[in-house]
Formats: structure tokens, sequence, C-alpha cells
């Protein structure tokens, strides 16, 4: 018998995503680097598109080192504004380099991205239980809070809904629908 999944799971690299990283608590700094680099790239894409150059961004950004990454010259923006294999989008591509400054500086201030990132849940994955898709909201009051902060602190390409679908992907909110074999597994993983 088929396993049943959120609906929006339907491509193999979806599949492949949902089953074994979203939702899944993350607590690596260079994992949250990545995902706030994917996140932002998303804006107004499927992420479907981005995770099909997922790799590429690997590549073009230094397997998202931001130590690396914070230190992108002119050239190598050019050189990624050419790279067929991203979203070339100039404003997401200089928002990187950008965020990898923001992102220096918070580990710099709190110890880890980590530690800081995870007060806006109190440090506990927020443990939803959705039926249907239609009630999975876009942004919440800790997304609007995460957003506003972050953005005090320099980075771009973080507004509550792009906050949001961060907080999906890194387990600080589990919004697997409760039909979905993930959402038991993953009840207790905060």
């Amino acid at each position: 018998m088929p396993k049943s999944r959120c609906q929006w799971a339907k491509h193999e690299l979806e599949i492949a995503y949902h089953d074994t990283e979203w939702g899944v608590p993350l607590h690596d700094d260079q994992g949250h680097f990545e995902f706030l680099i994917l996140e932002g790239a998303q804006a107004g894409l499927s992420w479907l598109t981005v995770l099909k150059k997922r790799e590429n961004y690997r590549a073009a950004f230094a397997d998202f080192d931001p130590e690396i990454v914070a230190r992108f010259t002119e050239e190598d923006l050019e050189r990624l504004r050419q790279n067929e294999g991203i979203i070339r989008n100039k404003l997401k591509i200089n928002s990187a380099v950008r965020n990898a400054r923001a992102f220096l500086d918070i580990q710099r201030e709190f110890g880890s991205f980590d530690s800081y990132i995870w007060q806006f849940t109190e440090g506990q994955t927020i443990q939803n239980n959705w039926k249907s898709p239609e009630e999975v909201p876009a942004k919440t009051k800790e997304a609007e809070a995460m957003s506003k902060d972050l953005k005090k602190r320099g980075f771009n390409f973080v507004g509550p809904t792009i906050c949001y679908a961060y907080m999906q992907a890194t387990g600080m909110v589990n919004d697997h629908l409760v039909s979905c074999f993930r959402h038991k597994d993953l009840l207790d993983a905060g």
C-alpha cells in the first residue's frame, strides 16, 4: 500500500525531500544557511524549480559555507549571474552574499545561528495538526517576528512568507498533514 504523503510531494525530487528533510528539526548552521539561500531563491517560483537546481547551488555557493560566500567579490557575483544552473536573478544572488555577512554577525553574537533562529519557537518544534492543505498558513506571528528581526540585522529576501517556508523546511514547525506518514514520525523530533 502506498504511503500517504502531503499532497504537494508529487515529483520524485519532492518526494525524496518530503520524506527525508522537510520538517526535520535542523540544528546545523551550514544547513541553516543553505535553506536561507534556497528559500530566498524560491521567491516567486516553485520549490521544485529550486530542488532541480540544488546541486548546482551547492557547487556555485561553496557548499553553502557562509564564510566563503561572505567574501564573494564582484567577479564572483558576475560568474553567478552567468551560471545557467542556478536562478540568475541579480537581486537574489546579491542577497546571498549580503545574507552570508549578516549570518556571520549572528554567529558571532549568539555563538551559532542555530541558537539565534530557534528562539522564535522557544527552542521547540511547533506541532500543528492540519487536516487539509488549505489549513496550512502562508505565514504566522512567529514568521513575522523572525522576518522583522532578520531584516533589522541586514538580511533580505526574508519576508514573513519566506520565513515561514524556512520554518517548515527546518522543522521549526511540523506542517505535515495528520494524514501524512511523516507527521507522526516528527511529533517528538523537536
